[in-house]
Parts: C-alpha cells; sequence; structure tokens
C-alpha cells in the first residue's frame, strides 16, 4: 500500500513544467510582420519574371488569391506556402521565416518569434498562427514551428510536397489524413506525408501544437 502511494506521488516521466512553459499564449508583438510573406513571395515572383497568371498556372492557385496573398489580404497556410516555393524554385524556409546566416541555432524560450498568421482561403477566418523556432539555420529544409490552431468550421484541406510531423502539447487538435479522422489529445503525436490530402484545426477553441515541417 506504502509503495502504491509512492508511485502516485512519483513526478511524472516527462517534465510537465517544461511543456506548460513552452505552450504559453502566443501573444502579439508591437509589430508583426504579417506582410512579409507576400512580400518575398512578390519579390520572388518578379525576380523570376513571371507574371500572375503564370504563377497561377504552376500552382493552381486563382490569380485573385495570389493578388491577396502578395498585398497581405490572405495570410497563406503552410501548405500554400510550400507549393509556392517549389514554383518559385525557392526554400520554404525563405518565403515562411527569411534566409538564414548560421550554421546552427539555440533559441530560448523568450527569443521565439511570431512568424505569421495564416487564414483561410478567403481570408475571412483565422486558421492558425505559428512562432518559427529556428529561422537562423541557412539552407534549412526542415521548418520547427510552435502552432496556435483555432477551431474552424469549414477548413481548407492541404495537398503539397513533404512530410509533417506535429505532436499536441495543449488542447484538442482534429486530424484528418485522406478518409481517417482522429482527435489528438496532449501528448499524442502524429507522422504523415504531405501528399495526402489533410486537415488540422483545433477540435474546439484553441489548441497548441509543435510541427516540424519536412518540404521534400
Amino acid at each position: 500500500m506504502e509503495d502504491a502511494v509512492k508511485k502516485k506521488d512519483a513526478p511524472p516521466h516527462i517534465n510537465v513544467d517544461f511543456f506548460e512553459d513552452l505552450t504559453g499564449d502566443i501573444a502579439s508583438p508591437a509589430h508583426t510582420p504579417l506582410e512579409d510573406v507576400g512580400r518575398r513571395i512578390n519579390h520572388l515572383r518578379v525576380e523570376k519574371g513571371l507574371g500572375l497568371d503564370e504563377l497561377s498556372r504552376l500552382t493552381g492557385f486563382d490569380v485573385e488569391l495570389l493578388a491577396k496573398i502578395e498585398n497581405a489580404e490572405v495570410q497563406p497556410q503552410l501548405g500554400t506556402v510550400i507549393k509556392l516555393s517549389k514554383a518559385l524554385d525557392s526554400a520554404f524556409g525563405r518565403l515562411v521565416s527569411g534566409v538564414g546566416d548560421r550554421l546552427y541555432a539555440i533559441t530560448r524560450k523568450g527569443e521565439q518569434k511570431v512568424v505569421s498568421r495564416s487564414t483561410s482561403k478567403k481570408g475571412q477566418q483565422k486558421a492558425y498562427t505559428y512562432k518559427s523556432l529556428a529561422p537562423e539555420v541557412k539552407g534549412r529544409h526542415m521548418e520547427a514551428l510552435i502552432v496556435k490552431l483555432e477551431a474552424v468550421k469549414d477548413p481548407d484541406v492541404s495537398v503539397h510536397d513533404g512530410e509533417e510531423f506535429i505532436y499536441v502539447l495543449d488542447g484538442h487538435v482534429r486530424l484528418e489524413i485522406g478518409a481517417d479522422k482522429f482527435v489528438l489529445d496532449p501528448g499524442d503525436s502524429a507522422y504523415y506525408l504531405s501528399t495526402t490530402p489533410h486537415v488540422i484545426t483545433a477540435k474546439q477553441d484553441t489548441a497548441t501544437i509543435l510541427a516540424v515541417l519536412y518540404e521534400g
């Protein structure tokens, strides 16, 4: 009986306090460069001598949507940015969080940078906000992000090259991979090929995940 009590009172195998610190709300800084992703896309498109109609043909996105993205009227979701990076022959990370100049990155909790928010394709509903954990590393092929998901009634289905790993830190996540549907709780994780149609949102209110995206 005494052993059972000791076992019950024993600290958890995982340092819960670490995750509690990590999953704090993503606060909006005094200046959040929400326009930067659109500006980078516009810069690369013009640099390559492509018109919006040609970029539309390469990606399958409507010209109207592309124009709204470049004008920061719509904040593109990460799958959309990956497709655009492929069409523009650019590294995904360059569009998401800029060009790094270091061989490695140590990111302290207080140094996590809010990169952007993403909205539905019509730009009418916020889908998630994300922090980049290692934007300083040059030539990277993965993006490590802390993502605050919103509950979206009619979310966009994402299909793109690469692979994704997610780990739920806080809240409950609704994940659809192909025809399969899951609810992930804190501590649950998922790994899937991004070429499979997928949807990820908070089940209700908000949820926070660690996401690692491999560009492929």
